[in-house]
């Protein structure tokens, strides 16, 4: 045996409970991503806001945001040989630590520079996070259920993203900024402790070293310029579509929108995902990829709220489907000792998608309008959708490992190791 086979024999034995996707590291971890992603999305959503409270200008308020998106990118070069070669557990942790000093530091915020501060080292912390979490998350799963364990991981942070910004705001109409900050602060540090307790075993098998493989891995460029393209059409909703609505005369109803979204998202990432392991990624990205673009052209076309909800649940089976089909895509293609690596390189992806997609939106808004705008953004899904044709075989068989006759997913054994 060779490739994936040998290296599941190397790694600590694996007992009957981890060729289910429900194991006991994955429930940790997954109840830690909800967490930490609850507070994260509240944060981004009250930081531009708290930065107005404090009197910034537009452009601070600008910066405020940014950043985050920015330092994130920036501290992935450390995050990802780190969390390949130390223990996965204590550099979670450790991230954690980050992420309550900043929320900590919100609370204190009085003035922009403290505020600065704050979103600099949450980005810092969730570069570590992020990538830490999708990383153990994998190491819990089986691989010939990936798709499904990964499309079940990432539905947590999708309900977070969509109820996160409304828990935020309501807490401050209740009980203001610092108390708000605080609540989020000590959910951090219950994670924290959560994540020490975790029982995870760790073998170092990698010297720490920052080098270019060591970040990014080579293996999962494919599935990271889809996520790319994807995550470039994906963030001009969050972007624009409010402002959209707003001129469509549909107002804050379109909050709505992200609950549908969300909601769908319960019963399509764990369908998508189920189908991805039993008849190949492609089988199931390529429809999404259809889905995912006549959602922006519903769009394109709503002027009511029944028809934004429409394509909200048509965005569900797109962006929804294809994204956690191609995070599992990138774990798969590498052994266990580089998934930091992989990990880091689809993060990097998704993260110049969200800093690119909505200038480049903004510059046709500005010359063509929102309609045009909506429909030209159809131009990287058709992108990602030709690379899934044209690179079928790779993302079928990520590694490539021989792939099963019937669904054209790499066959894997169970290999338990013998101890003495």
């Amino acid at each position: 045996m060779n490739g994936f086979a040998d290296q599941r024999r190397i790694d600590t034995a694996k007992s009957d409970e981890n060729l289910k996707i429900w194991n006991p590291l994955f429930i940790n971890v997954f109840v830690i991503n909800i967490l930490t992603n609850l507070c994260t999305f509240m944060i981004n959503t009250l930081s531009a806001k708290y930065a107005d409270y404090l009197g910034a200008p537009a452009t601070i308020v600008g910066l405020v945001t940014g950043l985050f998106a920015l330092t994130a990118l920036i501290f992935k070069i450390i995050a990802a040989p780190a969390i390949d070669s130390f223990n996965r557990k204590y550099i979670l942790a450790g991230s954690l630590i980050i992420l309550f000093a900043s929320f900590v530091g919100y609370t204190f915020s009085k003035t922009i520079p403290m505020l600065i501060v704050s979103r600099l080292l949450t980005g810092a912390g969730m570069a570590f996070s992020t990538t830490g979490l999708l990383t153990i998350a994998s190491d819990s799963l089986p691989q010939g259920k990936m798709s499904s364990g990964i499309a079940y991981f990432s539905l947590g942070m999708a309900v977070c993203m969509a109820i996160g910004p409304t828990v935020g705001l309501k807490l401050v109409e209740r009980v203001g900024y610092t108390y708000t900050f605080m609540i989020c602060a000590f959910i951090i540090l219950l994670s924290t402790a959560y994540t020490v307790t975790m029982r995870y075993a760790h073998k170092q098998t990698t010297r720490f070293r920052i080098t270019f493989s060591s970040i990014i891995a080579v293996e999962a460029i494919l599935p990271a310029v889809m996520l790319y393209t994807l995550a470039t059409s994906f963030s001009v909703i969050h972007a624009f579509l409010v402002l959209y609505a707003e001129g469509a005369g549909v107002g804050s109803d379109i909050g709505y929108f992200f609950t549908v979204y969300a909601a769908a998202m319960i019963f399509t990432r764990p369908l998508i995902g189920k189908l991805a392991d039993r008849h190949g990624t492609v089988t199931v990205v390529i429809p999404s990829l259809i889905c995912f673009a006549g959602s922006f052209l519903l769009i394109s076309f709503s002027r009511t709220l029944p028809m934004f909800l429409v394509a909200g649940v048509v965005a569900s089976f797109g962006f929804g489907g294809c994204q956690p089909a191609l995070l599992a895509v990138s774990m798969k293609s590498v052994p266990k000792e580089k998934r930091g690596a992989a990990s880091c390189t689809s993060y990097v992806g998704m993260d110049l998608g969200v800093l690119t997609g909505p200038v480049v939106a903004g510059v046709i808004v500005e010359r063509l309008g929102y309609v045009s705008m909506w429909r030209f953004m159809i131009v990287p899904i058709i992108a990602a959708l030709a690379f899934g044709i044209l690179f079928r075989n790779r993302i079928n068989n990520p590694g490539g490992k021989p792939a099963s006759p019937k669904t054209g997913e790499i066959e894997h054994s169970p290999v338990r190791e013998e101890t003495p």
